[in-house]
């Protein structure tokens, strides 16, 4: 008999194609995996500051600043920046070349280089006038799902001392990284090692993230409540000082009032907070902070001034 229901045979049935599963993303780097919480907190602020930045080019640019405050002598700083052509992301161009100097000669700098698609190698340096503090070498493979870092801080082969420290990264979800930091150092007559387990979960509008080691803990969260309103909490306990805070951290913004505002408060009695407002169309950016602490009665203010 034929196929009197009209139903075509089992072969000639559609097959369905098997369901494509997106790649996991790089998790990014270790140091970044509490970056958005600490952004909501606001900066601290002492004194008078005003800022000149200049662009020179597409690819160089230099600010100068001059500190003026009451705790210090006043202060001269001259930052110039250097970016390459090789641009991966709206944040990372290659090579990058950054340079600190304030007035008494000391230098913080640092260079970025891409050594290929997959790893970058940083350097930073350290100045005290003539004297050199910290030279530090970076070098980091990001695969597609993981990321690995090796650092190097002041290697010294003739004093045989060296802290190396090595992070890893690994993605499992969309939404979960785990990974791992191990600090080692070694000194004549001393040496030692820190592990410390590490844990990121990110969701549509919050991330939490957590550090668990033996030097102590470090926990975050971050939740974005709206476009305008951002809050962040941290806590941070070290084991060898017997210490604990926690603090409590939000992030205002009015577009229409061309504002951001920032405060916090923590748990050693102090409140804090920053006010920035621009001044279009002029490039110029006011900015006037606060800080007191209660338990100890000590407060300071500042006002800074950015122009370019």
């Amino acid at each position: 008999m034929g196929n009197t229901l009209g139903l075509a045979p089992m072969g000639a049935l559609p097959r369905r194609s098997p369901r494509r599963e997106e790649p996991l993303p790089n998790p990014g780097s270790f140091d970044e995996l509490h970056r958005l919480c600490k952004d909501v907190f606001p900066a601290q602020m002492e004194g008078v500051k005003l800022v000149v930045n200049k662009v020179l080019s597409s690819h160089f640019q230099v600010a100068h600043t001059v500190h003026m405050s009451a705790l210090g002598l006043p202060g001269y700083h001259l930052h110039a920046a250097y970016a390459g052509d090789w641009q991966l992301s709206p944040t990372e161009v290659f090579p990058t070349v950054v340079g600190d100097m304030d007035s008494s000669g000391s230098l913080n700098a640092q260079v970025l280089l891409l050594l290929a698609e997959r790893l970058r190698a940083k350097a930073v340096f350290q100045t005290q006038q003539a004297k050199f503090l910290t030279w530090q070498f970076d070098g980091e493979y990001r695969g597609d799902d993981y990321t690995a870092t090796l650092t190097l801080g002041n290697p010294d082969l003739i004093g045989e001392s060296v802290i190396m420290v090595a992070h890893f990264l690994q993605s499992l979800t969309h939404r979960l990284v785990l990974g791992g930091e191990l600090v080692y150092h070694r000194r004549p007559g001393e040496e030692g090692a820190i592990l410390t387990l590490a844990g990121k979960y990110s969701a549509v509008h919050w991330v939490a993230t957590l550090n668990v080691g033996s030097g102590g803990a470090h926990a975050s969260y971050y939740h974005r409540a709206n476009e305008q309103v951002q809050v962040g909490v941290e806590f941070e306990a070290n084991t060898r000082l017997q210490d604990t805070t926690f603090s409590f951290g939000y992030h205002l913004t009015l577009p229409q009032a061309n504002m951001v505002f920032r405060g916090l408060v923590d748990s050693n009695w102090c409140v804090g907070a920053v006010l920035e407002k621009k001044m279009p169309p002029l490039p110029v950016t006011l900015a006037l902070g606060a800080f007191l602490n209660h338990w100890r009665n000590r407060f300071h203010c500042g006002f800074s001034i950015t122009v370019g």
